[in-house]
């Protein structure tokens, strides 16, 4: 007889306590999703603190553009982490310094494993009308038919510029002759899936597939067909998110573009989808000084489409108000000081 106590079957049993997660993990898949993606976490931290230490009296001019823009992520993985510039330039323990890089690592490719897994199907509701069937059905389990092996996920992956309906291209395309670089991006970036080469700008990284992709990753899969509300525990609001950044627009272009492909697993260094340039070539246009008024708008149609809520840190002072009027007597004020200043040397 065992000497167990006897249980009741029909009675749940206790509740299992959930198993803890280190909190640099949570860091890590959020750091992944809105900083940057592809990076190498652990070289990330070893240059930065070495800038941070033995080279921080080193001017500027003296690291390369490759090496400032490193270092702009580094520190924005230090904004975003409370506490862990502390932890990191208290240590000196390089094995603590590799277990930090590891946990962020893991969290960042876990969240990509995520999203990955659920765009796999979900983006399949997207690609007709509501009612309408996909011919030929495309699986939601198997890749294989998807990219340019179908017609309509091959159309959405033709870069822009180039004629899908041309039947040579088209062949071209399907069998690898005519191969697609990671800087040659795909016409379901752009609004309407329409691309104006007298203007690149034009509807760019405005599509509603990319819209969708992003709210599926950031606000819940549920707020794509609806407005997410402040309830919803999405990721954007489990890590403070209430405005996107260049690199989650960045993030969800080539998680949508993965999700078309025909490629079964995500590798950064595969040559045939070519996600790592992907990326990169995207976040190299939206990070370029000379594209800032157009990046600037295309921030803010980005808020007002996916965070309702969102309000810009500056407005535009009213004509008529209060504010208004005591900056203009300001100015008046100073205007008539400099005149008088000056009439009188």
């Amino acid at each position: 007889m065992s000497n167990k106590e006897n249980v009741d079957a029909l009675q749940l049993g206790p509740r299992k306590k959930p198993r803890s997660t280190d909190p640099l993990v949570h860091h890590g898949r959020h750091f992944g999703r809105t900083i940057h993606a592809l990076c190498n976490i652990q070289a990330l931290i070893n240059n930065g603190i070495v800038r941070m230490g033995e080279r921080a009296d080193e001017p500027e001019e003296s690291f390369t553009s490759q090496e400032r823009r490193e270092h702009r992520v580094f520190l924005e993985l230090l904004r975003c982490i409370p506490g862990l510039e502390e932890r990191l330039m208290s240590t000196e323990s390089e094995e603590e310094v590799h277990a930090i890089a590891v946990m962020l690592q893991k969290g960042a490719s876990s969240a990509r494993s995520d999203d990955t897994k659920s765009l796999k199907s979900a983006i399949i509701d997207w690609l007709t009308a509501p009612g309408e069937a996909l011919i030929p059905p495309i699986s939601r389990n198997v890749k294989i038919n998807r990219g340019f092996n179908h017609e309509v996920t091959g159309a959405l992956l033709c870069p822009a510029g180039v004629d899908w309906s041309d039947q040579e291209i088209k062949d071209k395309l399907r069998t690898g002759e005519l191969s697609v670089a990671g800087d040659q991006w795909p016409i379901f970036l752009y609004n309407s899936y329409k691309y104006d080469e007298n203007d690149p700008w034009k509807g760019l990284l405005q599509s509603s597939l990319l819209v969708k992709t992003f709210k599926h990753i950031f606000t819940s899969p549920s707020s794509v067909e609806r407005e997410a509300k402040a309830t919803r525990s999405g990721n954007a609001r489990i890590h403070g998110m209430t405005s996107v950044t260049r690199a989650s627009i960045a993030y969800a272009a080539v998680q949508a573009r993965f999700a078309l492909c025909s490629s079964n697993v995500f590798n950064r260094n595969d040559t045939t989808t070519d996600s790592e340039r992907f990326y990169n070539s995207i976040l190299e246009l939206l990070e370029h000084p000379d594209e800032t008024a157009e990046v600037d708008r295309l921030l803010a149609w980005w808020n007002r489409h996916v965070f309702p809520n969102y309000t810009p840190q500056s407005r535009p002072v009213s004509k008529n108000s209060v504010l208004a009027k005591i900056k203009a007597k300001r100015e008046a004020a100073k205007r008539a000081a400099l005149a008088a200043e000056g009439s009188t040397t």
